[in-house]
C-alpha cells in the first residue's frame, strides 16, 4: 500500500513501526458545539483507512482524543452559563453518537485531556529540563529556535513567520514564534496544580501526550484536517521530538476541507451545515458516498445536487442488491466480479483512491443488472455478493442502513406486491396508476425478467 505523507509530500510504500500492526493517532474534536459536516470527513478518511488497512491484514490500535479543556469550551460555558465540564460532556456525547449515526467505527481508545493532565505536566518537565521550555509568570512556552527543524511538516521558514510575527505588551514570550504548553490559572476557569502553579495545558501539548502515553514514539499514522497542519500539528512534531529525542509519527496523513460556496466550513465563519441536520436529510450513507466521491486530499464543496447524485448512487447499488436478494450463488465468483475486486484493491491500496474505487463498484453494478435482463440470475447474485462485500469495506450498510430503505422502502415493496396482483389478474390500469403515482414522488419502477427493479429518481 502507498500513502501520501504530509512531512515528505510525497507517495510513499507504507511500512510499519511493528511488523503487522499499525498504531494510528486521529486528532478528534474540541467539544464546544454540536459537530457540522466538515467534522463528518475528517471521521469518515480515517474510517475508511482503518477499515482497509484491517482488511490488508494489519492489527490495527486507534486512537482519537477528546480536547475537553481548551478556551472555546470556556467561552461557551460562559455564554451558556454552565461549568465548562458540563459543556464538555455534553458536546461529547452528542459528538460519539452522531459518529455512530454516520457509521464511523469506535475508536480502541478515547482519551480525554483532562483525563491526561499528569502526562502533560510531565512532558512540559522533561521540556523545561533539556532546555526546550521556560518558565514566566506562571506561564510555560516551548521555544521555536531550540528545534532547528521546526517548519518541516508546513514547509515555513522560521524566519519568515518570525517577520510576520508580534508580541503584545501583556506576553510573557522570549520570541513571538514561542508557543504556550501550560496557562497560568485564571479566575473561574478550570484549573491544576503543577510546578509552575495551578493552571491547565495548551491545545497542542494535549495531542502529543495522550499519543506518546497510547502509542509510543515513532508511531505509525497520524492524521487530522489540513487546517490543523500549522500550527498544531507542527507544534506537536516540535514540542513531541525535542522532549524525546525521536521521530514522532512515520506518516501525517491530511483530509482536505469541507467548502460551502468554496468557503472552509467553520463555527467561527458561520457557514456550517450541522451534521446531526445533514444525517437526518440525507442518510448515512448518502453522506459517506458524497465524500468519497473526492480523493480525501482534495476539497469538497458541499452541494445539493451533488448529495442527490451521491443518493442515486448509492440506491442504484441498493436496487441491485433487493433485486438479487435470495437468488442462488454461483460455485465461483463471476470474472466480472473478480476484475472488479482487482480494480477496487489497486485503487484502495493507491494512496486510498476512493473515486476510482467506487467508479470500479458503479460498473459492477451495472453489469450486475445486465446479468438480471439476461436472466442469468446466478451472474446477478454473485456480482451482487462481491458488491457487498467491497461497498462494506468502506462502510456502506444496506441492511437497516439505506437511506432508501429506511424512509421508503417499505411502503414501496408492498406497492409493487399491489402491482404485480393487479397485473397478475389484468387490471393494467391499477398496475399503471401504482407505477405513475411511486414516479410521482421519485420512484421510478423498471420491469426486469426477474420482476420489479425500483430506485429513487435521478439513479
Amino acid at each position: 500500500m502507498r500513502l501520501y505523507n504530509t512531512l515528505s509530500r510525497t507517495v510513499e510504500e507504507f511500512t510499519t513501526r511493528d511488523e503487522g500492526r499499525v498504531g494510528m493517532y486521529v486528532c478528534g474534536p474540541t467539544v464546544q458545539n454540536v459537530p457540522h459536516f466538515g467534522h463528518a470527513r475528517a471521521a469518515v478518511v480515517p474510517d475508511v483507512l482503518r477499515r482497509w488497512l484491517t482488511h490488508s491484514g494489519y492489527e490495527i490500535f486507534y486512537v482519537r482524543n477528546i480536547t475537553d479543556v481548551e478556551d472555546k469550551i470556556i467561552e461557551r460555558a460562559a455564554q451558556e452559563q454552565r461549568v465548562p465540564a458540563a459543556v464538555a460532556e455534553t458536546y461529547t456525547r452528542i459528538y460519539e453518537e452522531q459518529m455512530a449515526r454516520l457509521g464511523v467505527l469506535p475508536p480502541d481508545v478515547a482519551p480525554r485531556a483532562t483525563g491526561h493532565i499528569i502526562e502533560m505536566i510531565g512532558l512540559i518537565e522533561r521540556l523545561v529540563e533539556v532546555g526546550a521550555a521556560y518558565e514566566a509568570g506562571g506561564d510555560v512556552f516551548f521555544s521555536v529556535r531550540k528545534f532547528d527543524t521546526y517548519g518541516r511538516l508546513s514547509g515555513r521558514n522560521v524566519d519568515d513567520l518570525r517577520a510576520g510575527a508580534r508580541i503584545e505588551p501583556t506576553e510573557r514570550k522570549r520570541d513571538p514564534l514561542d508557543f504556550v504548553l501550560w496557562k497560568a490559572a485564571k479566575p473561574g476557569e478550570p484549573s491544576w496544580a503543577s510546578p509552575w502553579g495551578r493552571g491547565r495545558p495548551g491545545w497542542h501539548i494535549e495531542c502529543s501526550a495522550m499519543a506518546a502515553k497510547y502509542l509510543g514514539t515513532a508511531f505509525d499514522i497520524h492524521a487530522g484536517g489540513l487546517d490543523l497542519i500549522f500550527p498544531h500539528h507542527e507544534n506537536e512534531i516540535a514540542q513531541s521530538e525535542a522532549a524525546s529525542g525521536r521521530r514522532f509519527a512515520r506518516y501525517w496523513l491530511h483530509n482536505g476541507m469541507v467548502t460551502l460556496d468554496e468557503e472552509k466550513m467553520s463555527k467561527s465563519v458561520g457557514n456550517v451545515i450541522g451534521l446531526g441536520e445533514a444525517l437526518d436529510r440525507f442518510g448515512a450513507n448518502v453522506l459517506r458516498l458524497f465524500l468519497l466521491s473526492a480523493h480525501y486530499r482534495s476539497p469538497v464543496d458541499f452541494s445539493e445536487a451533488r448529495l442527490a447524485e451521491a443518493r442515486a448512487g448509492f440506491d442504484r447499488w441498493a436496487a441491485l442488491l433487493r433485486a438479487t436478494h435470495g437468488l442462488p450463488l454461483p460455485a465461483a465468483e463471476p470474472a466480472v466480479a473478480a476484475a472488479a475486486r482487482a480494480r477496487f484493491t489497486e485503487a484502495m491500496d493507491d494512496d486510498l483512491a476512493t473515486p476510482a474505487a467506487q467508479a470500479a463498484l458503479f460498473d459492477l453494478a451495472r453489469e450486475g443488472n445486465r446479468a438480471l435482463e439476461q436472466g442469468d440470475k446466478e451472474a446477478a447474485a454473485g456480482i451482487s455478493a462481491t458488491l457487498r462485500e467491497l461497498t462494506g469495506l468502506l462502510g456502506y450498510t444496506f441492511d437497516g442502513g439505506s437511506h432508501a430503505d429506511d424512509l421508503v422502502g417499505p411502503l414501496v415493496e408492498e406497492l409493487l406486491r399491489l402491482r404485480l396482483e393487479a397485473r397478475e389478474r389484468r387490471d393494467f390500469a391499477t398496475a399503471d396508476a401504482i407505477r405513475g403515482r411511486l414516479g410521482e414522488i421519485g420512484v421510478i419502477v423498471e420491469d426486469s425478467p426477474s420482476g420489479a427493479r425500483w430506485h429513487l429518481g435521478g439513479a
